[in-house]
């Protein structure tokens, strides 16, 4: 994994502070727009690959993310995930979800490339992917 002050890294800590009360609906408010763009550019079968690698790395961290790894097409496509996030307190959520979002697109820019994810993740979340200037001074 990359550094924790790369942009991409900053842009999704951005989006995930931006709703902070929304809990497990907040999630996935997070992960839509962001699956709407990725599957997009490689298929739902694609996305399906990438969030199912995603899933099975970050439930080293957190084993209950394991429930999630199927990836059903959309509309119920984070029904699992909802329900697991749910599930656990608040903290513990927001720090699987955040995990699971870093993850995920450290994947991608290794497929991909890191200005084309960060562009993705810039284009899906729009105002929301912008860090606020002084999360990028931070160590």
């Amino acid at each position: 994994m990359e550094a924790r002050g790369s942009p991409r890294h900053l842009i999704i800590d951005a989006r995930l502070a931006r709703p902070a009360e929304g809990g497990a609906d907040a999630a996935i408010l997070a992960w839509e727009p962001l699956a709407t763009h990725i599957i997009a550019i490689v298929g739902e079968g694609g996305f399906a690959s990438l969030y199912a690698r995603s899933v099975f790395l970050a439930a080293s961290t957190f084993p209950w993310l394991a429930a999630s790894a199927r990836s059903p097409p959309a509309p119920q496509r984070f029904a699992d995930l909802k329900i697991n996030l749910a599930g656990h307190p608040p903290a513990e959520a927001r720090a699987a979800n955040r995990l699971l979002l870093i993850t995920f697109t450290d994947i991608l820019a290794s497929l991909i490339g890191e200005p084309l994810t960060t562009r993705i993740l810039q284009s899906a979340w729009g105002s929301d992917a912008a860090p606020d200037a002084n999360q990028g001074s931070q160590p």
